[in-house]
């Protein structure tokens, strides 16, 4: 009797460690891994266009993303100064390859690293980003490519219309927790797919016109936002 007893109440024991272990893999299958996708120039580096404005008196280029919601018409007008002014794709590099990362924004993004997945999403294109690339210790980066013809820059092609969007939604497709934060104009629509959406260093035009979209100008407070979410 004492052992048909102990039987039935190891094998009762069992069952409640067994439905708590299924309810425990169940709970964790409804988690989602976390992935943080950034945008590069304002976010992390400084803006390269108001770099090679600086650096040629041509103030015009100093337009950015962050002044101009259409992306076709901005680098159009870029590509006809340029021409205008006969600067070359090595002048501008030449221009980035002085420039560093904002202050901060290296340790930032190391942090980040350390804890959660990075993917940068940029509307930059791949000549220009690699100097940067190699101060923030290769992060992955989805940008753009440009067109070059005896050194001029002649046109610019995108990898693909709207990409930042298109990214988040193909990591919430892959069932990631997405986390976005970006500066510009260009960076909304990224935010507005994302689970979280976080402004950046944004100017106050943007923020105006996105209040739905947390601001922070400071890393630490950035980074805390987005420790809340994973």
């Amino acid at each position: 009797m004492g052992q048909a007893f102990g039987f039935l109440f190891r094998g009762s024991g069992t069952q409640r460690t067994s439905g708590q272990l299924r309810t425990k893999l169940e709970s964790s299958a409804a988690m989602k891994q976390s992935i943080v996708s950034l945008d590069l120039e304002g976010v992390l580096v400084p803006e390269i266009w108001i770099a090679v404005a600086e650096k040629t008196g041509i103030k015009e280029l100093r337009l950015t993303t962050r002044d101009v919601p259409d992306y076709d018409v901005l680098m159009k007008g870029r590509l006809k100064i340029l021409d205008q002014h006969g600067l070359k794709l090595a002048d501008i590099q030449e221009v980035i390859g002085t420039l560093r990362p904002l202050p901060g924004g290296k340790e930032f993004l190391d942090e980040l690293r350390s804890i959660t997945q990075v993917i940068i999403l940029s509307d930059t294109f791949e000549e220009f980003a690699k100097p940067l690339m190699r101060q923030l210790g290769w992060p992955a980066l989805l940008c753009h490519r440009l067109e070059v013809a005896g050194g001029r820059i002649t046109n610019y092609k995108l990898r693909m219309a709207d990409q930042k969007r298109h990214a988040v939604a193909a990591l919430k497709n892959l069932n990631y927790n997405v986390i976005s934060a970006g500066d510009s104009f260009n960076d909304t629509a990224m935010l507005a797919e994302a689970h979280s959406g976080f402004l950046f260093h944004a100017p106050d035009n943007i923020k105006q016109q996105f209040p739905q979209f947390r601001a922070f100008d400071d890393y630490a407070d950035l980074m805390n936002a987005i420790k809340l979410l994973l």
